[in-house]
This record gives structure tokens, C-alpha cells and sequence, in this order.
């Protein structure tokens, strides 16, 4: 073998090796070759995301502009929620106490009410004794009408017809009346001269 054919011959073994050992590498690198556009790929959805990401932070900035100012209104609202706590408090203790009277009371209405009704009754007794005294008394009433229409009416109207009778008689009289008086007066004027003149011959 000369030199020439010994040189292709090595020359050959090193392409076949070399070809078989790049083999692997030529496939590592058409694998990364792979992952590196997958990742390129990757990247720009990552790309994406970051942008849609930073659209969101503004968002969420604003927002957050907008809560810190509805916190402070809160706070606000939570001093004045307290103030008005407070006051309720003060209102439900002396409410507490109003109960408290209001129970007396009512215990005393209680009271008041039971002894009431104990002289409801009572009274309804008083009541069926009073109809029944009224019943009487209209029974009464009643007989004495009769009484009246029957015996005093008519003793009445004969007591007036005598009274009329007499105050005619007098009326047709009183002149004479009056004469009567006069003489009268003229007899005690007489009387009385004759008994001055009787005790002077005396």
C-alpha cells in the first residue's frame, strides 16, 4: 500500500469518524436550534404579556390613587361612625335606664290595674244594686203618678175652685173692705175721746 492510498485510507476513517462524532452535535445543535425559536417564540409572548402587564400597572396605579382617596374618605367616615358611636352609647344607657323606670312602672300600672279590676267589680255589684233600686223607684214612680193623677190632682183642682171662689168674693168686696176700715178708724178716734173725757169727770 503506498503512502498515497494510505493517506485517503486514514483520511476516510477520519471522515467516518469524524461524521459519526458530529452526528450527535449536528442534532444537539438542530435541537437547540429548535428550542432557541421556540424560546424566540416564547420571548415574544413574554413581550407581549410585559406590555399588557404594564397596561395593567398603570391601571392598577390609577386604581390605587383612587382607593388611598376613598381610604382617607373612610377614615373620615370611620371618626365621624365612632363620634356617632359614642353618642349611641350615651343614647342606649340612658335609654337602659328609661327601660328601667318604664318597668317600674309598668309593675306599678300592674298594680294599679289589678286593684281596678277589683273595683270593676264592685262596681258592677253597686250596679246591679242600683238597677234594682231603680227598678223600685220606678215602681214608685209610677204609683206616686197615679197617686198624683188620681187622688191629688183632683183634692187640687177643689182646693183651687175654693181659693178662686174666695179671691172673687174678696175682690167683689174690697171696697167695701176699705169702708169697713175707715169706720173702723173713725170708731177708735170716738173711742178714744170718750175715754179722755170719761177719766176728766173722773
Amino acid at each position: 500500500m503506498t503512502d498515497c492510498e494510505l493517506l485517503s485510507s486514514i483520511s476516510d476513517l477520519l471522515d467516518t469518524k469524524l461524521k459519526s462524532e458530529l452526528q450527535p452535535i449536528r442534532n444537539d445543535m438542530k435541537e437547540l436550534k429548535e428550542n432557541v425559536q421556540d424560546l424566540k417564540t416564547d420571548v415574544e409572548g413574554l413581550k407581549t404579556d410585559v406590555v399588557e402587564l404594564k397596561a395593567d400597572v398603570v391601571e392598577l396605579k390609577a386604581d390605587v390613587e383612587v382607593l388611598k382617596a376613598d381610604v382617607v374618605e373612610l377614615k373620615a367616615d370611620v371618626v365621624e361612625l365612632k363620634a356617632d358611636v359614642e353618642v349611641l352609647k350615651t343614647d342606649v344607657v340612658e335609654l337602659k335606664a328609661d327601660v328601667v323606670d318604664l318597668k317600674a312602672d309598668v309593675e306599678d300600672l300592674k298594680t294599679d290595674v289589678v286593684e281596678l279590676k277589683a273595683d270593676v267589680v264592685e262596681l258592677k255589684a253597686d250596679v246591679e244594686v242600683l238597677k234594682t233600686d231603680v227598678d223600685g223607684l220606678k215602681i214608685d214612680v209610677h204609683c206616686i203618678k197615679l197617686c198624683q193623677e188620681n187622688v191629688m190632682l183632683p183634692r187640687l183642682n177643689t182646693i183651687e175652685a175654693c181659693y178662686t171662689d174666695t179671691f172673687k168674693r174678696y175682690v167683689c168686696y174690697t171696697d167695701r173692705i176699705e169702708a169697713a176700715f175707715d169706720d173702723i178708724k173713725m170708731l177708735k178716734l170716738v173711742v178714744t175721746d170718750h175715754s179722755t173725757q170719761l177719766q176728766k169727770l173722773a
